[in-house]
């Protein structure tokens, strides 16, 4: 009591964020039963029929596991190159010298983070079209002949990738950036001295002293592999790129409010919540036994 009493100012102020948390995060998992139940709009959650696994039959559907590999697919390939490329970055951000030219480097690479992905794909669009790309223009121009960016399977998941990483790269450096900051510079001193270079600096000083940072930001993505990203990949599909681009998030999309198969949605996204708890709880163990950074 006297410890609530001494930061009660502190706990009042994340009380909002608490009631939100609570609001928007808790009490909407009482749907969850929607994937047992025969569930139509109209009816209420709590009166609808008990139907036991039968939304789960999804299970049995070779296509569902098309989707399950085109959802692993795209999304280890943005956490292979997603992952370790905001650490690179904030590596080579952090060895510049000249402040204005580091501000402005710092800039230019987060700033495509606060477009929302609508406005992403309409740049992709604007320079991938067929049709007066300026992509296409230049292989026009080079002897080439045009690609159909846009609707090609070949080229799809190339296109995904690319642009998650120029969009999120620059702001997901912010965080090793700062945590690089922490670091005791006399370390960097000790080094020079010992006539440690850059990258003898950065491997034995730079590298260990984030490394708590890295751990933790590792463990928070793992669950991410099981979701591409719906925002990023439902304005780019279309029928010609369909059998490449559909993941999960847009199968429960489509399946929950486009056809009416609430309960068959609902259990896609219970499974798949269930997936990424397992993963987030295997990985921070792991992480634990190696490193002796975890979460909890």
């Amino acid at each position: 009591m006297g410890r609530l009493i001494k930061y009660r100012w502190q706990y009042l102020l994340i009380l909002p964020a608490v009631v939100l948390l609570f609001l928007f995060n808790y009490i909407p998992m009482a749907g969850i039963q929607i994937a047992f139940r025969d569930f139509r709009i109209g009816q209420s959650i709590w009166t609808s029929p008990w139907v036991g696994f039968e939304n789960f039959s999804f299970l049995h559907d070779d296509q569902f596991w098309i989707i399950v590999r085109n959802t692993l697919y795209i999304s280890v390939l943005k956490f292979i190159f997603g992952f370790p490329a905001p650490i690179l970055l904030a590596l080579m951000i952090n060895e510049l010298r000249h402040s204005g030219f580091k501000r402005f480097v710092q800039s230019v690479s987060y700033l495509p983070h606060f477009f929302s992905w609508i406005v992403v794909a309409y740049i992709l669009q604007s320079f991938l079209t067929l049709d007066g790309g300026l992509v296409n223009d230049l292989i026009v121009k080079m002897g080439g002949e045009p690609i159909f960016f846009l609707g090609s399977e070949e080229w799809f998941r190339p296109m995904v990738v690319s642009s998650a990483l120029w969009k999120e790269v620059g702001w997901n450096s912010i965080l090793y950036l700062a945590a690089i900051t922490t670091i005791d510079p006399q370390l960097y001193e000790a080094a020079r001295v010992e006539g440690a270079g850059k990258l003898a600096q950065i491997r034995h000083i730079t590298i260990p002293g984030i490394m708590p940072t890295i751990t933790i930001v590792l463990i928070l993505n793992i669950p991410s592999l099981i979701a591409a990203g719906m925002d990023q990949i439902y304005p780019l599909m279309n029928p010609a790129n369909m059998q490449v681009a559909d993941v999960l998030d847009t199968y429960v999309l489509r399946s929950g409010l486009q056809q009416g198969y609430f309960g068959m949605a609902t259990a896609v996204g219970l499974i798949s919540s269930v997936i990424a708890l397992l993963l987030v709880v295997m990985t921070n163990q792991l992480s634990r036994k190696l490193t002796g950074e975890g979460l909890w």
